[in-house]
């Protein structure tokens, strides 16, 4: 039995539980919840076995689970774009499932001491971090484009409804029969994920490598110069480091809000973690008419001031009923703001590096939560525990005030699609993939009225040719005539720029090449030439005889 790749076409797009409708999404979804499930069952074992080590200790384990990101994303990001991420996504999932088996074992046998136990979370952060970049880069073969955002908002509902059942079923676990067992449920959890992934076969355009055989370190440059010459994604980032930080407070210290403030057992944490699931669940019906009330940056703003609110609440109250409602909207707040985030970063991202942009998407987010959860410990020891919550709402605030001056970019004008517009260029001999740098000159002719605009408008194709490959990048008018201008941009070998003419261009790419020449001179067309460093590639002879300019962008 095999589970196809293409999804149906869902008469009703709109509704927040379309991608339902696609089996393999729909198969992958249930097995999801089931392992988020034992995830949290697992995080509450461990924070709780803690509890009485001190507030340091017990926010570690949130930064043990996600350190592992802030070190393997990038790398887990290359090889989910070099290789079948569905061979990677099993791989993560086998890995985690015997890291649990030891921590069950460990627990069992009363061997497990905190030394191990954080340890071992941190090796499960490393099956996480090795799964993330994957995981996410698959959504677009389960579901439309179109559809990414319905997905983003499900797989946090996802995780939301996990949060309500699994700390809840959690707590009560550990309080009759010990931490052994989360860990042990945990264990078996990863076999629903890898059972829908043995059964599901990528079509092999999909499975295919990228069309580059690029080295690690090369493939991690190609990454870092996309993400670094993408305004849009950039963008997201800022939005998401902005955040997390002041969201971080919640998850690291309201294992101590339940035992210190509220004088609450391991269920009773539980309940409380399960309201903010049950908030997040009850907020996916209302999520769809917000984000079309409010848009994307209202919804970002909005859920940050809601989250600045809950934190003021928990350094207040004291009494645990008035906390569990006050978390409620908490979890509105985090899938309003998770879900607009997620699905901005999948909507921006073209293939040939949707993994690497998603596993730096993966660094800022997970990164920000390792960084900020030890250091609300230390202030927590430091202030007291109720500051430590009002210093995290204030920086929540900020982040809600900051929209104004740093909002998301309209997507409407972002089209990751391949767009393979650039013909090969016929040269006279063949160059060896590895041979370079290569210099490529393009000669434009712009009637005098236009300069200007049409310097401004070249400078936004150079984004795009350093995001593709491009390591420089210049644009110059000759002194003798005025009107002719000329770019130069310098690729590191002769395989990037076939890359650069048969991947990794896209429909955005190609809009900003024709807005550029639309200002040429009538009748004119760019002519473009190739020049080789001959201290690195071959010098031959003109076999062929001279030849026009190719006319290749």
């Amino acid at each position: 039995m095999s589970i196809p790749t293409s999804p149906p076409a869902p008469a009703a797009t709109d509704s927040p539980w379309a991608p339902l409708a696609a089996r393999l999404f729909r198969a992958l979804w249930i097995a999801q919840l089931v392992s988020n499930t034992g995830s949290w069952m697992q995080t509450v074992g461990a924070q709780w076995l803690l509890v009485g080590d001190g507030a340091a200790l017990v926010t570690l384990v949130q930064t043990a689970s996600s350190l592992p990101v802030v070190l393997l994303a990038l790398p887990s990001g290359v090889l989910a774009d070099r290789f079948d991420r569905r061979s990677v996504l099993l791989a993560a999932q086998f890995a985690m499932l015997a890291v649990s088996a030891v921590l069950a074992v460990l627990a069992f046998t009363d061997a497990l001491s905190p030394t191990a136990l954080l340890v071992l979370t941190f090796l499960l952060g490393c099956g996480t971090a090795l799964m993330g970049p994957a995981w996410q880069a698959i959504q677009p073969e389960l579901v439309e484009r179109r559809q990414l955002g319905q997905a983003a908002a499900l797989g946090a509902v996802n995780m939301n409804l996990a949060r309500a059942v699994g700390p809840a079923l959690g707590g009560a676990v550990v309080a009759a029969a010990g931490a052994g067992w989360v860990f042990a449920f945990n264990a078996v959890s990863y076999l629903g994920i890898a059972a829908v992934l043995a059964v599901w076969r990528r079509p092999s355009a999909d499975a295919a490598p990228a069309a580059v055989n690029e080295g690690m370190l090369a493939a991690l440059h190609a990454g870092r110069r996309y993400v670094w010459n993408a305004s849009g994604v950039r963008r997201v980032l800022l939005r998401t480091l902005l955040f997390i930080p002041g969201g971080a407070a919640l998850w690291a210290l309201l294992p101590l809000t339940a035992s210190s403030s509220l004088g609450l057992g391991s269920g009773g944490y539980g309940l409380l973690l399960a309201a903010v699931g049950v908030g997040a669940v009850a907020g996916a019906f209302a999520l769809p008419r917000v984000r079309r009330t409010l848009g994307a940056n209202g919804t970002l703003a909005a859920g940050a001031v809601v989250f600045a609110g809950v934190l003021a609440v928990l350094a207040q109250v004291r009494t645990p009923w008035l906390v569990a409602v006050a978390l409620l909207p908490a979890g509105l707040a985090w899938i309003a703001v998770l879900s607009t985030l997620n699905a901005a970063v999948q909507t921006r991202l073209p293939g040939w590096v949707r993994a690497r942009g998603l596993a730096v998407y993966l660094l800022v987010f997970q990164g920000g939560q390792a960084l900020a959860a030890p250091l609300w410990g230390v202030v927590a020891a430091w202030v007291g525990l109720s500051a430590c919550l009002l210093i995290a709402g204030a920086v929540m605030l900020l982040s809600a005030a900051s929209v104004r001056r740093w909002p998301l970019y309209d997507a409407a004008e972002i089209n990751p699609s391949p767009s393979d517009h650039w013909p090969t260029p016929p040269l006279v001999f063949e160059p060896g993939q590895a041979d370079g740098p290569v210099l490529v000159t393009v000669v434009y002719r712009v009637p005098a009225d236009d300069r200007a605009e049409f310097t401004d408008r070249m400078h936004r194709v150079a984004a795009s040719r350093r995001r593709t490959g491009a390591l420089d990048w210049g644009l110059y008018q000759d002194g003798n005539d005025p009107e002719r201008f000329v770019e130069t941009y310098l690729v590191v070998s002769w395989a990037e720029h076939r890359a650069q003419h048969h991947v990794r261009l896209t429909a955005t790419d190609r809009r900003r090449e024709e807005r550029a020449r639309e200002l040429l001179a009538p009748g004119t067309v760019p002519e473009v030439t190739h020049a080789f460093d001959t201290a690195s590639g071959p010098v031959v002879p003109d076999r062929a005889g001279p030849h026009a300019p190719s006319h290749d962008t």
